[in-house]
């Protein structure tokens, strides 16, 4: 058996410097994970208090300079700014001529594909964008999260197997995300982790108003196995008075709302139809039980002022309710030129 201990990181020659755009709570993780495989993060940009201390923690003795500083040191740089910023950020460098040819460039937006870096193309870039399916902390322990995290990837052919092989270093697992699909991955992943930390705040505000001591305690074991039960049985996995179709409890539910929590009720209610949506069509939802709960919720929706408003009986989307489509944001402007703010791979 070899009892060789593995080399340490530090003593492999580097293979790229490592600059970072946006010292949020993304780019320095990602660097110092680089790091630890061997690359050399040489230059970041980061004009907070909050992005400097960030700096620091994660990435000792790396200087912040101006991102085309960053540009002008690094091999690979990475993008780690908001999305509504990145396209600003993109077009300013290409104007500042700070890109170089063969210098890779990577952003870490879960919206956007490597359309977005088509400015940077005519300099001879090489465009990658790797998302890390992951919530970031600005602290070191978002280096360990990475181990085994999932990155949505786009990039060309010829790059593909450099992205991948970026993203394996780093501890993850690379899943490919064509370009036209990736603003449906990104809203799938905002619509599971973004909304999750909502209602999770919301029941923890509940359930102190309701004199529970420790509700962080009490929750944790049941979204854990909630959790579980989700990624192991889908749909099946459903429970609770909306799943059963208990109306009285769901109309009791409501009332409390509307009297504690008020702010609450509509969250309630859009979640109640979703799930009484996915439950008739799993057949967990028995249609008998289904018209009394969709009642409630009809009720629930117009409110106590509003007793005279047309019932909804026709299933739980409503009686015409129009399709919309998701609009995309429109990119802010960016006072602070190229560099923008900072944020997280949201």
């Amino acid at each position: 058996m070899n009892t060789t201990p593995p080399p340490d990181p530090r003593d492999r020659p580097a293979r790229l410097t490592v600059g970072v755009v946006g010292a949020g709570r993304v780019g320095p993780a990602l660097a110092a994970s680089l790091q630890l495989a061997g690359h050399r993060p040489v230059a970041a940009s980061g004009v907070s208090d909050a992005s400097r201390r960030r700096a620091a923690a994660l990435l000792p003795d790396v200087p912040l300079v101006e991102p085309a500083e960053v540009l002008r040191r690094a091999e690979l740089v990475l993008l780690t700014v908001p999305d509504d910023a990145l396209p600003a950020l993109v077009t300013g460098l290409a104007e500042t001529g700070a890109v170089r040819p063969g210098q890779l460039l990577v952003h870490t937006s879960g919206r956007f594909g490597t359309r977005v870096l088509d400015p940077v193309l005519r300099a001879g870039a090489l465009p990658l964008a790797l998302h890390p399916a992951m919530t970031f902390t600005g602290t070191p322990v978002d280096v360990q999260r990475l181990a085994g995290c999932s990155f949505g990837v786009t990039a060309p052919a010829e790059l593909r197997l450099a992205a991948e092989a970026l993203v394996i270093e780093m501890g993850g697992e690379p899943e490919w995300i064509d370009e036209e699909k990736r603003p449906l991955y990104h809203a799938a992943l905002a619509l599971g982790a973004n909304h999750l930390v909502t209602l999770v705040a919301q029941s923890l505000e509940l359930l102190r108003t309701a004199g529970v001591g420790a509700p962080d305690r009490m929750l944790g074991p049941l979204l854990g196995a909630a959790l579980d039960n989700a990624l192991r049985s889908g749909d099946a996995a459903l429970t609770g008075p909306v799943a059963r179709g208990d109306a009285g409890t769901v109309a009791a539910h409501i009332e409390e709302l509307r009297a504690h929590a008020p702010a609450t009720v509509a969250g309630y209610l859009a979640m109640a139809r979703a799930t009484a949506d996915r439950a008739l069509a799993h057949g967990l939802l028995e249609p008998r039980l289904a018209e009394d709960l969709l009642g409630v919720l009809a009720e629930g929706t117009q409110g106590p002022e509003d007793p005279e408003a047309p019932d909804d009986t026709e299933g739980p989307q409503g009686p015409e309710a129009p399709e919309r489509g998701p609009q995309a944001p429109q990119p802010p402007e960016n006072p602070e030129g190229t560099q923008g703010p900072e944020g997280t791979a949201r």
